[in-house]
Order: structure tokens, then sequence, then C-alpha cells
């Protein structure tokens, strides 16, 4: 047997049939939901309270406070990196360079585009820091030796 469902206007006969068992039938079906449920169909279908502004900081935007001039240092950090980094904040201003191991040697690299950097520092910092470019560090030049030095070519204590 075949049957031919053409388009027509409002719904289907069998959609309201089951709709109408539905409406018929739903006081019984509310009860097996709240029996299953343990009574949370029913509380979930209760209006909730909306929260009341209270009490509550509310922020729009903007600052309020003025934010401290920053105060740089340089860093020399665990995986290598030299930092430039603000001392009240703890970010990082500016990516200087970094200390490779070149043949058993820490060698200091600057941030420069021959050296293979994508973001290269500025050129007058590259023109204040091109001696210390290449800068061996052993027992009697450490790391913070060279943060320090790189500091005070750079006006930064």
């Amino acid at each position: 047997m075949v049957e031919i469902f053409s388009k027509r206007d409002g719904p289907r006969r069998e959609d309201v049939q089951v709709k109408k068992l539905i409406e018929q039938n739903r006081s019984t079906i509310v009860r097996l939901a709240d029996q299953i449920s343990g009574g949370g169909y029913s509380a979930s279908r209760k209006p909730r309270q909306q929260p009341k502004a209270e009490g509550l900081i509310i922020h729009v935007g903007g600052s309020t406070t003025p934010v401290a001039e920053a105060k740089p240092s340089i860093q020399v950090t665990m995986n290598g990196r030299v930092i430039s980094k603000d001392q009240n904040s703890g970010r990082q201003l500016h990516h200087i360079g970094d200390v490779r191991n070149r043949g058993g040697d820490q060698i200091f690299v600057l941030a420069t585009k021959q050296n293979g950097f994508f973001s290269p520092v500025d050129e007058s910092i590259a023109a204040a820091l091109s001696e210390l470019d290449g800068a061996h560090l052993a027992a009697t030049y450490t790391e913070e030796q060279l943060a320090a030095d790189i500091g005070a070519k750079l006006g930064i204590n």
C-alpha cells in the first residue's frame, strides 16, 4: 500500500492527535516525571527569582585608579631569555635576546634580524648593546653580571 502525502496548510492529522493525547494526560505525565526525578521536574519549571543588585560591585569599564609608571629591570629567565620586565606588575616589556649554548659555551645572542629573530629589538637598543652580542658567560661573567651590564647600557638600574 502506498500513501501519498501532499503539502497542505496547517499541522498534520497525526500531530493534532498526539498533541491532544498529551494535553489530556498532562497531569499523569507531570506526576510520573516528578516521581522519576524526585520532584526536580516541577522545581525546574517554576519561575526563578532574579538576582538583585544589592551589595554587588558592578564594574562598567575604564580605570578609576591611576596606572603606576613602569619600573623596568633586566632579568635572565630560567629558559635563557633575556627580558626587560616591569617590577610593579611583573609583565614583560621587551625581549632583548637569549643565552644560548653553542659548542658547550653559554653565549648571549642579541635579538636582531641578523641573529634570526622574528621580532628584533629597536635599532637604538641594538646599537647600545651591540658590543655585548656574542658575550661568553662563564664562572667569571655570570647571568647577573650580564643583566647588570645590559641595564647600565640602557640606563635601567
